[in-house]
């Protein structure tokens, strides 16, 4: 191998395990519970985007399901606290997607679109994020090693998106800095049915 490639595997490596750090107050929780996170320490590295969906949990994967809304066909709708986002069909249908969500203190809701669509997005992490984590690039540009996966969605008015991820285990949980993760090869099946200026529907709790 030679060595800048070296430099960009492990680069790619040490981002991975930024985004999904926690501090040694949070405590591992079961998959999908609420207010469940998880540490990536001893995680798998990089999983390809067609063994993804096999790596998720059942629960997790994606399905068209029964879901009563008064949204229209194309609307977003995430439930935070189930860890799962519907892509609303109508006639009370949905495609049901499992995802990973903000961990404690970055999770948020309210009514928001979809400005923009990015294939193999680049990654620019927020000042914020950078304030936090000292240590991340800059600037990362797209591919299998970006923490942003093969697709991005972006969320009108706030720094998050609905992205990518090359690590299927992290679906379910709390992990992310306010981003909304996906498998590789479910970003790409929603990004290809959603289009910009999509409504998007971020709730804490299920609607009962």
């Amino acid at each position: 191998m030679m060595p800048s490639m070296f430099r960009t595997l492990t680069l790619a490596a040490l981002v991975q395990a930024a985004l999904v750090a926690f501090s040694p107050a949070h405590a591992q929780g079961a998959r999908g519970a609420p207010g469940a996170t998880m540490d990536i320490g001893d995680q798998p590295g990089l999983v390809s985007t067609e063994d993804d969906e096999a790596q998720l949990d059942p629960a997790f994967r994606r399905q068209p399901v029964f879901f009563r809304t008064t949204e229209k066909p194309g609307t977003i709708v995430i439930h935070t606290n189930e860890r799962f986002l519907y892509l609303v069909q109508g006639d009370n249908r949905a495609l049901r997607y499992g995802i990973g969500v903000g961990r404690d203190g970055f999770q948020w809701s309210g009514l928001k679109e979809i400005v923009r669509k990015a294939e193999w997005p680049d990654w620019t992490p927020p000042p914020e994020m950078i304030q936090r984590q000292p240590y991340l690039p800059r600037f990362m540009a797209g591919g299998p090693g970006n923490p942003m996966g093969a697709r991005a969605l972006y969320i009108g008015g706030t720094v998050y998106r609905i992205h990518g991820t090359n690590q299927p285990q992290t679906i379910g949980y709390a992990v992310s800095s306010g981003c909304f993760r996906l498998v590789n090869s479910d970003i790409t099946d929603l990004f290809n049915r959603v289009n910009v200026g999509a409504k998007v529907v971020v709730r804490q709790q299920a609607a009962i």
